[in-house]
């Protein structure tokens, strides 16, 4: 970590902004079980991990083609629903869609990573800590309050800018809300198109590199990279400190 100084950009921080689905929340862990199950009872002899990350890869590819698409918003789990019908009928997983829509309610029961749980207590009274997820405002905060247990400062929800992360709109759509400078956030997300996206917009980044996966080739390169959220409370606590 480089050494603190008057005119080290990162002083300025007031704000934290958090991704939560995959950042904050494991979702492989959380779902491949049911995915397995699901599976099973379908007959399948497919892997659950493996089709975990064909959804996984086919929601991104959805998010994007609703944002360039621009016919409307459709919401995280609308998109997240449509991949996964795409990723059964690529595997020839039969299936109804009132089953598809009882397993649909897996995203309500998502875990935390122990870790991001532990940090963000750690810095809670140090900085504004907020929610910025793709998610819609209803799920947000039924996650916040029941799964992962921690009051935020604020959710916000991409439904205020009616795109996708990492469109632009997002990233000045939480500082119009935040009413702060944009230097004055620091993105978290264990996604680098999170971070490229919000450094793009004025914001710093942390990359909580939890994947062990390579950044993009960009110049919107993050602040600090760090394993999880104990290391980057750390980090963070660290400055502070100089």
């Amino acid at each position: 970590m480089q050494p603190r100084t008057a005119e080290n950009p990162l002083d300025k921080i007031t704000t934290l902004t958090f991704d939560l689905f995959g950042t904050v929340l494991d979702l492989t862990g959380s779902l491949v079980p049911p995915i397995s199950r699901f599976l099973a009872d379908k007959g399948s002899a497919m892997d659950g991990g493996e089709f975990w990350g064909q959804w996984r890869a086919r929601q991104r590819l959805e998010q994007y083609q609703d944002t360039i698409m621009m016919l409307g918003h459709s919401g995280y789990l609308e998109v997240a629903k449509r991949a996964f019908l795409f990723t059964l009928r690529s595997n020839d997983v039969d299936f109804t869609y009132d089953e598809v829509d009882d397993f649909m309610t897996v995203w309500q029961r998502l875990v935390p990573f122990t870790d991001a749980v532990q940090g963000l207590n750690e810095l809670k009274g140090h900085y504004r800590l907020v929610a910025l997820s793709n998610g819609e405002p209803w799920l947000l905060k039924h996650l916040a309050e029941n799964q992962i247990k921690f009051e935020f400062d604020d959710i916000i929800s991409v439904n205020e800018a009616g795109f996708f992360k990492p469109h632009p709109s997002v990233y000045r759509t939480a500082t119009r809300i935040l009413q702060v400078e944009p230097g004055e956030i620091m993105m978290v997300a264990a996604h680098s198109f999170d971070i490229m996206g919000a450094r793009a917009c004025g914001f710093r980044g942390a990359f909580v590199n939890r994947y062990k996966l390579p950044y993009e080739e960009s110049p919107f390169q993050p602040d600090l990279t760090v394993n999880d959220f104990v290391e980057l409370a750390s980090e963070l606590e660290a400055g502070r400190g100089q």
